[in-house]
């Protein structure tokens, strides 16, 4: 259909029912003003188009803190929080992208050098999506589009990765009939984001962007990744996910996160190993006097979380798949304690006065309490946001708790999406 009908459709109630599924009953109006507004954008900027509607979740890491880049095991989750995309496959082999509050993006599909696109660009993402396409034996072709998103950035729920994920969705549904599976769509998400874009990230972020719903990836082998998606629903269990930004600062951080595989991979190597995943808790005491001496203590602390955080992703893991709720969040809980006491990533020394996710975390201990539910620091840490699993009868109550302390809109109420990358 052209732009005109769907938005004729969007207003007749058409996409309701997808609405709801995918953003819950309470979300559907403001959706329809959402995506009636980008197809309006799409129209001014491209004209009256036959166009098809996209849709990629962020995503939020739930367990596996920090262990991906030793070959570890991570849970994950895709998040109500999503891009959206109006598109029109195009044959002039030019890919256009608009998002909103950005400049349009245009690159030839024809030229796919890696040097010819600046490196931290979008642009350069698109031509290593079209080149990973490519290499990989899949069609891959012009379309233009207008984008808009509510995953938000520097809250530790994976825009960037969204926004791959969403260019080879589009790519995909044009060129190859959908066909591509999403693990598929995730790595070719990484290959343009370590090749083109000049990032090395792990492949946690784009498979679960992708997969949708709870998902297990074990990295034990990183060019070949396990994933399992697991069929569990957090909102019909009672509870939504809380992610709490604190307003820390992001600057100069980039040592503190360095470190953190430096330090594990040093201690691996004291084994003849260059990643941990196959140590034990035994083999790293068996050297502690040396490796204390050699490496110093938050060097084998980080080792041994890694160790045991490795072993809750599996017991989490079969906790959902039982349905075994009380399990899960003990296994939250647990991984928050080690993140804070042996990874120790909720603070940066550089600046011991601003303990933002400190304060977030005894706030949802005091709040939670008694009430059921789990709470731990989100993604990387040093500073951002922290994750809650709170009953749904708190939920209003335990978002203007946390905004009274990190300021209005501070807190978002989520839920789980059951499915990832997708065409509406």
């Amino acid at each position: 259909m052209n732009v005109t009908e769907l938005i004729k459709n969007i207003a007749d109630g058409a996409l309701d029912a997808r609405f709801a599924y995918l953003y819950g009953n309470d979300n559907v109006s403001l959706q329809r003003a959402r995506y009636t507004e980008a197809a309006e954008e799409f129209k001014a900027l491209y004209g009256d188009l036959e166009v098809s509607l996209f849709s990629v979740p962020g995503r939020s890491e739930i367990s596996g803190n920090h262990t991906d880049h030793n070959q570890g095991c991570v849970l994950a989750a895709a998040l109500d929080l999503d891009i959206i995309a109006v598109a029109s496959k195009t044959d002039d082999g030019v890919v256009r992208i608009k998002s909103k509050g950005f400049p349009e993006d245009v690159i030839n599909v024809s030229n796919l050098d890696p040097d010819a696109y600046e490196n931290y660009g979008s642009a350069a993402i698109i031509a290593g999506i079209c080149d990973g396409f490519g290499k990989r034996g899949y069609a891959y072709g012009g379309f233009c589009a207008y984008t808009t998103s509510n995953v938000l950035k520097g809250s530790g729920i994976s825009s960037s990765a969204a926004f791959e994920v969403q260019v080879c969705n589009v790519m995909n549904h044009f060129y190859n009939g959908g066909a591509i599976d999403s693990p598929t769509l995730a790595k070719i998400s990484q290959y343009a984001e370590n090749t083109f874009f000049g990032k090395p990230c792990g492949l946690m972020d784009q498979t679960a962007c992708a997969v949708g719903g709870f998902v297990a990836i074990d990295f034990a082998d990183p060019t070949k990744p396990l994933i399992e998606k697991l069929d569990f629903d957090l909102s019909k269990a009672g509870y939504c996910l809380c992610i709490v930004n604190t307003g820390g600062n992001h600057a100069d951080l980039n040592e503190d996160y360095a470190s953190v595989p430096a330090e594990m991979k040093a201690v691996a190597k004291e084994f003849g190993a260059p990643v941990l995943r196959g140590l034990t808790y035994d083999d790293i005491l068996s050297k502690l006097p040396a490796l204390r001496q050699t490496l110093g203590d938050r060097a084998i602390m980080r080792a041994l979380h890694f160790i045991e955080e490795n072993d809750r992703v599996a017991a989490q893991k079969a906790a959902l798949k039982a349905g075994d709720l009380e399990g899960f969040f003990a296994g939250v809980l647990a991984s928050g304690d080690s993140s804070f006491k042996q990874l120790q990533n909720v603070f940066t020394v550089k600046n011991v006065s601003e303990q933002g996710l400190s304060l977030a975390l005894a706030l949802c201990k005091h709040f939670l309490t008694g009430k059921g539910g789990a709470w731990r620091v989100h993604g990387g840490g040093f500073a951002g946001t922290v994750q809650a699993f709170v009953p749904l009868q708190y939920k209003a109550e335990f978002k203007a708790y946390m905004d009274a302390a990190f300021g209005e809109g501070a807190c978002a109420v989520l839920n789980i999406r059951p499915e990832g990358a997708i065409k509406v």
